[in-house]
């Protein structure tokens, strides 16, 4: 609280109220302080009930003022004479802080209003417009057309300003030493992170799966593997993992920049062995220490910013309200079109290369990272998902990431091998899993061709099976494939099947003649 009373020049005296306090103090026995100086309260120290003033007048004798053992305060004020003031002494508390809104969340709420400034603006130009007398309205044409290159220099001067600006906020991306733009801090957004995790446990209170859950306890230990061997990274060893597995069949999971994993069990029957978990969490926690978020919101806010010009203009010049409505739409799909969507397949990408370097040091096979994305294109084309072409979405499609990671596989292989891990075994992933689809696809054929007796036959599943226990135990005993903690001991397991959520068979002859004694397909039911 503040002071309960105010200094007025000559108007008004401390020194009354101090001899009034002096006064008090004395009749109820506690101890008087004398002092030379008075302070007043620009800290305020919690070790008593009051504050402690010291005074010295210009001509008066010292003041004394009863304490409780307060510290003494700095700031010192003269004494002036004046009328006494009827007030006993006051109690003086400090505020709890007040946590400000982190930057990002202040844009999120300012959004909408700036685009309603701006639709108010340009449709308050077009009626004043409207409302001018034709001979104003010529004078006015004449008067820009006079002055076209000063307001041309103004403009250009404008843009000048804004890229200074823009210069001064550039960053470099950890790991990859990409030049980015970042109008938000890191620090901001570990706020907003806090308080977008907070809002997450409330929605999956009821969802969570219990830390003494298999499928926990696997992600857990995936997670804190990753860590552990990419320590050296500060970024991942600045933060503490934490892991909730939430219940529910949509494939999805995600980082938040202060540690919180969130996976869906529906990721996790996705997934085919450990490596390609490994290299799901990888990718998700790459987005997390590239402080994706960040920048994608910066981009967004500066495009945001610029885009309230050209949104005045479609307001200010579209006759109909309709029309201009139609207008902003066009210009809301066009930002995302040519800014936001390439950009986030950006970011995607990225993570995708960065995930897959975090998974080599954690000795993961880093040839199931393109299995798992076929495996998906495959399971959206079984499910019936539909498909957009790349350019509408915000990821890259299957296929191209696929082929991306394919493309990076050998760097990733060096890097595994720099980091002291166990030996791979021979048989590719990728191989196993295109003969896997070529003879599932040839059965597939053969079946029809017999007609209702091959109708009694297993077949190709046209739904994805969820399995609560089977993936999970199976991940369970896969977690030998990766080094915890010793890094030199032997694999013990052969790498498990890549196509165990695409099928429902158990066994492939043709394929286990050619391939070995490695099982290429496993029932997920």
């Amino acid at each position: 609280m503040f002071l309960p009373f105010f200094l007025k020049s000559s108007r008004f005296s401390l020194s009354a109220h101090l001899t009034l306090n002096f006064q008090v103090c004395r009749r109820a026995g506690h101890p008087v302080k004398k002092a030379h100086s008075v302070s007043f309260p620009l800290s305020c120290h919690r070790t008593a009930h009051f504050v402690h003033f010291r005074a010295t007048p210009r001509a008066a004798p010292p003041v004394s003022f009863c304490s409780y053992g307060r510290t003494p305060l700095k700031t010192t004020l003269p004494l002036h004479p004046g009328p006494v003031l009827e007030q006993r002494g006051q109690l003086f508390h400090t505020s709890a802080p007040v946590r400000a809104l982190p930057a990002p969340v202040i844009w999120l709420l300012l959004k909408p209003l700036q685009k309603i400034t701006a639709i108010i603006l340009g449709r308050s130009i077009r009626k004043w417009w409207v409302a001018l007398p034709a001979n104003r309205r010529q004078l006015m044409r004449e008067w820009v057309r006079q002055r076209r290159w000063h307001l041309a220099a103004g403009a250009g001067v404008a843009m000048v300003i804004v890229a200074l600006l823009l210069l001064t906020h550039l960053d470099e991306s950890p790991i990859t030493g990409r030049t980015r733009l970042l109008v938000f801090s890191r620090e901001n957004y570990m706020e907003l992170a806090a308080l977008t995790s907070e809002a997450y446990m409330e929605e999956f209170a009821e969802l969570l799966v219990p830390v003494t859950d298999p499928r926990h306890q696997v992600v857990e230990r995936v997670v804190q593997h990753l860590a552990q061997r990419n320590k050296d990274i500060p970024e991942v060893s600045e933060v503490t993992w934490s892991i909730h597995v939430v219940q529910s069949p949509n494939i999805n999971a995600f980082v938040l920049p202060n540690g919180k994993v969130f996976i869906f069990t529906g990721m996790l029957d996705a997934v085919a062995d450990v490596h390609q978990l490994t290299i799901v969490l990888g990718h998700e926690m790459a987005h997390a220490l590239l402080g994706h978020s960040a920048e994608q919101a910066s981009l967004s806010h500066v495009v945001d910013l610029l885009s309230l010009i050209l949104l005045t203009a479609i307001w200010a010049v579209c006759p109909r309200d309709s029309l201009a409505l139609l207008g902003q739409w066009v210009q809301g799909k066009l930002s995302q079109l040519m800014f936001s969507r390439p950009f986030s397949r950006k970011l995607e990408a990225e993570a995708d290369q960065v995930g897959l370097q975090l998974a080599a040091k954690a000795c993961a096979d880093v040839r199931a990272g393109p299995v798992f994305w076929q495996q998906m294109e495959i399971r959206d084309q079984l499910t019936g998902e539909p498909t957009f072409p790349e350019w509408l979405s915000t990821h890259p499609s299957h296929r191209n990431r696929f082929a991306q990671l394919d493309r990076l596989i050998p760097q990733a292989l060096e890097l595994r091998e720099s980091c002291l891990c166990p030996a791979l075994p021979p048989t590719d992933p990728r191989v196993v899993f295109s003969k896997s689809v070529h003879v599932l696809l040839e059965n597939a054929k053969h079946q029809e061709r017999e007609g209702p007796e091959g109708a009694r036959k297993p077949r190709l599943p046209h739904s994805p099976v969820s399995l609560p226990t089977g993936l999970c135990a199976a991940l369970t005993t896969q977690t030998g494939l990766l080094p915890y903690p010793n890094v030199d001991q032997e694999i013990k397991s052969p790498v498990a099947s890549v196509a165990s959520a695409l099928v429902g068979t158990a066994y492939v002859p043709a394929l286990a003649e050619q391939e070995g004694p490695h099982p290429v397909v496993q029932s997920i039911s």
